[in-house]
């Protein structure tokens, strides 16, 4: 471009990287700049230089923090590009190609790093793991790297190649070739750049755009109207707004421009053409082609496109065969206006050209009354304005909408709604709690008036949000029962598969000292919520659950009603609390029951725009119509709700959810599907196993009820020595992609990883996952047994009491060996089948 310079400085890469690096193993690989000169053209005292990677198939790779090495104007450099390489899963040769990336986002610099080796066990074959540093020459004689930089400051780089919603606005006054005749006065024009300009601040104050200028001037955030444009700067500019290098590719890409524009008539053909400063037609030198940057919008993977024309012969952009026209235009967005038509020319009214003014006065959202404008608004209102003008414009809208412009920009990155996670009892979680005033009040009133409370409902119904968000944040505030803001409210806690550790962890006292300890608390009430109360069920066996639930229910007797005990549970699971006595349980819940219906429409609504007016985000009515539909009338939907409205806000432009994302995105129904197979498409296939493994280990099938979620130790997820780095590879990508959670739990004093499903809705929506249930539904619920099994003899600190033997052994025996590579066993559960087999070589006659 031409404000661009050629850095004068020695730039020489020093890049770390392994040699040798053996499969699953992760590698740090660090890329540092080392720099000397005196001259830095630059008002800037700094510059970024960002690093791309392509190492597939030898390596996957993630960047630690951001990509960048940062250049000084006094020489040298700061912070460095890290990346974690994680090895490949085969053997191979192969090279590591890195990109420097200047901050417009265009290569300046490529290496190649060759003769990288990955093997399956490199130690085994005698061979060190090293780290090795290269300083990499450049290919010519000299050492220096020549990166191309914009020089305005102005002009944020990193924003630039990261933002979604991109505009280039040009406007050029300066024609100096541009003559009938040599002696010919130059055509210079007023208008361009202050219309360009004017177009700019309007994208950049209502519309969140990253707008580039040009020409531009040096320092200033400003359009030049005193310098030249050449050809060659403009095609790039314009290249890099539809066709990004890289993957920063923008949801949104905008092209204004102003200036003259010709018309060429060669054997019959016309063509249109913007000119540039550049535009000499007596020596066959015009422009921008209107034909070639069709074919760029073509190629184009923006999936918003939009280009307003201001200027003669525009019209020259629609002059193509439609065929040509429906094949670009599948899957896309597009707003494309031309001042005039392709035998007409542009004229100025006032300071601005007549385009540009109706552009202007359409554009401002302070002209609407809902203070949005459309795509489809926009030329409504452009038609309009310009139905008596000399000029005829063309506009024509294709595909969905387009948010151009709007009263609020995006003020906070904050997201209202929470996935597939429940609403806490925090500070900030509560704020954004809506749509369960009514149940909320329902729950305190039972509260006040007895000692026991039981909350059921189907999965899904948002039992923990209402009793974290609405009950225990209301207790919290004292607002609605005096007082209750004194009183001591234990953190919520699930049972798992040791309730008794569990309940120590949060009261800090075993369970025989939970009495004396609520009778000994200086408070007037204590509260103690147990969540998901089924994982007593699903996860703890036997004698345990008995004396979690006599500790619970003999403690609330005894206390008399200074203990309130609330438990939450799903409500297909009520008719485990009636197989035995219990305590009294089943009777408990029955006379002390809060059951969690679905949201009628009005709370659905509230749930859907009051968290959005908190961040003043607008919800468009259709969608939240829409929503309600598909939602009402399925309480297991709410988690689905959550999750699309997050995408949505993911999404959104200007800070609005529309409902053309919403059909985009799928809908409710088949949004968390989309994202969970995309994420398990983007594995490789032996990730895939492991992923179809893993989910598969978190699911705990009942007899007569649904099958459930059952968190599980890290460890336990691990099959072998070998497959333990990819595990954890995979879980993490699992993690990152929300569709699995992580935790920590503490067993024997020590803090043990331990994964679960992000959600229950992800068991019954994903289709994929269902259909691995079905298939191995047997296996699946022998390998539940003989895993229960393992865990409780570990548990038992593996005493021989808890192996098997009998027919029991030969069947877990036969699966161990059968289904090994189907459906494998944790590394517990293998070792457990082998004590056993060792205990009946020693006691032929044990069996159980």
């Amino acid at each position: 471009m031409s404000n661009n310079h050629q850095l004068p400085l020695c730039v020489q890469p020093i890049i770390s990287y392994p040699r040798e690096a053996e499969v699953g193993k992760t590698y740090l690989m660090t890329i540092d700049l080392q720099t000397s000169g005196d001259d830095w053209p630059y008002e800037e005292e700094e510059y970024p230089i960002y690093c791309m990677l392509e190492t597939s198939p030898l390596f996957s790779s993630k960047p630690v923090g951001e990509p960048a090495v940062v250049l000084h104007r006094f020489g040298g450099t700061y912070g460095a590009a890290q990346f974690l390489l994680t090895a490949a899963q085969e053997e191979m040769e192969g090279e590591i190609r890195v990109s420097l990336v200047n901050g417009w986002g265009l290569p300046v610099r490529v290496l190649n790093l060759n003769d990288i080796l990955v093997t399956q066990n490199v130690n085994d074959r005698q061979k060190i793991i090293m780290t090795y540093q290269k300083k990499i020459d450049n290919a010519s004689s000299n050492s220096e790297l020549e990166l191309t930089i914009p020089t305005n400051r102005n002009q944020d780089p990193a924003r630039w190649i990261t933002t979604r919603r991109q505009a280039l606005v040009v406007g050029i006054n300066r024609y100096p070739f541009l003559k009938s005749h040599p002696t010919s006065e130059a055509p210079h024009l007023q208008t361009p750049a202050a219309d360009a300009e004017a177009i700019a601040h309007l994208l950049e104050s209502y519309g969140d755009f990253a707008v580039h200028r040009l020409p531009a001037k040096q320092g200033v955030k400003q359009v030049d109207p005193k310098k030249l444009l050449k050809t060659a700067d403009l095609q790039a500019a314009i290249r890099q707004l539809f066709c990004p290098q890289g993957n920063s590719i923008p949801e949104t890409a905008l092209l204004f421009f102003a200036g003259h524009g010709l018309r060429r008539n060669q054997d019959g053909e016309t063509e249109g053409f913007l000119a540039t400063s550049e535009a000499f037609p007596r020596k066959n030198l015009w422009g921008i082609s209107l034909k070639w940057l069709r074919q760029v919008l073509q190629e184009s993977p923006v999936r918003q496109q939009i280009i307003w024309l201001d200027c003669s012969h525009s019209g020259e952009l629609f002059n193509f065969n439609e065929n040509d026209l429906a094949e670009y235009q599948k899957g896309r967005d597009r707003c494309f206006i031309a001042a005039s038509m392709d035998f007409q020319s542009a004229y100025r009214a006032g300071e601005h050209g007549m385009l540009t003014n109706a552009l202007l006065q359409s554009l401002d959202p302070a002209n609407r009354s809902d203070g949005w404008v459309t795509n489809f608004t926009l030329v409504d209102r452009v038609k309009e304005l310009l139905k008596a003008a000399p000029q005829h414009p063309v506009c024509t809208n294709t595909g969905g909408q387009i948010n151009l412009t709007g009263k609020n920009r995006v003020l906070a990155n904050i997201c209202p709604y929470k996935g597939l996670a429940y609403f806490g009892w925090n500070e900030e979680d509560p704020k954004y709690f809506y749509g369960r005033t009514r149940l909320t009040n329902l729950l305190l009133e039972k509260v006040q008036s007895g000692n026991f409370l039981a909350v059921l409902g189907a999965s899904g119904s948002g039992k923990s949000s209402v009793v974290r968000a609405g009950l225990l944040y209301q207790l919290q505030l004292g607002e609605a029962i005096p007082g209750s803001e004194r009183w001591k409210i234990y953190p919520p806690f699930t049972p798992g598969d040791r309730p008794l550790q569990r309940l120590k962890e949060v009261v800090g006292v075993e369970a025989e000292q939970l009495e004396p300890l609520i009778k000994a608390a200086a408070v007037e009430r204590v509260v103690l919520v147990v969540d998901q109360f089924e994982e007593a069920f699903t996860q703890c066996q036997g004698d345990e659950r008995q004396q979690f639930f006599k500790c619970l229910l003999e403690t609330l007797e005894r206390t008399e009603n200074k203990l309130c005990l609330v438990l939450v549970m799903r409500s297909d699971f009520f008719g485990k609390c009636t197989e035995q006595e219990y305590s009294g349980l089943a009777n408990k819940i029955q006379e002390h029951l809060v059951t969690v219906m679905p949201m009628n429409r009005q709370e659905l609504e509230e749930a859907i725009t009051k968290p959005a007016q908190r961040v003043d985000l607008e919800v468009e009515r259709e969608l939240i119509a829409q929503m309600i539909e598909d939602v009402e009338g399925s309480p297991g939907n709410l988690p689905l709700m959550q999750y699309m409205l997050t995408e949505l806000w993911q999404h959104h432009i200007l800070h609005r959810l529309t409902i053309s994302d919403y059909v985009r995105l799928g809908g409710i129904r088949n949004v968390l599907t989309k994202h969970a197979n995309k994420v398990y498409e983007s594995l490789s296939k032996e990730e895939q196993q492991v992923a179809k493994n893993i989910f598969l280990a978190l699911i705990h099938f009942g007899e007569e009820t649904e099958e459930t979620r059952k968190q599980v130790r890290q460890a336990d997820l691990v099959n072998s020595q070998k497959s333990q780095n990819l595990a954890q590879q995979v879980i993490q990508k699992l993690v990152d992609a929300k569709l699995l959670v992580t935790g920590e739990q503490e067993l024997e004093g020590k803090r043990v990883a331990v994964v679960n499903i992000a959600h229950e809705a992800l068991i019954r929506r994903w289709y994929l996952l269902r259909n691995w249930l079905d298939e191995n539904r047997k296996n699946l619920l022998i390998r539940m047994e003989i895993e229960d099994a393992a865990y409780l003899w570990r548990d038992r600190r593996k005493s021989k009491d808890y192996l098997i033997g009998g027919q029991r052994l030969v069947e877990a025996e036969s699966f161990l060996k059968e289904y090994a590579e189907v459906i494998p066993l944790s590394t517990v559960a293998q070792e457990f089948i082998q004590a056993s087999l060792k205990n009946k070589r020693r006691f032929p006659f044990f069996g159980r």
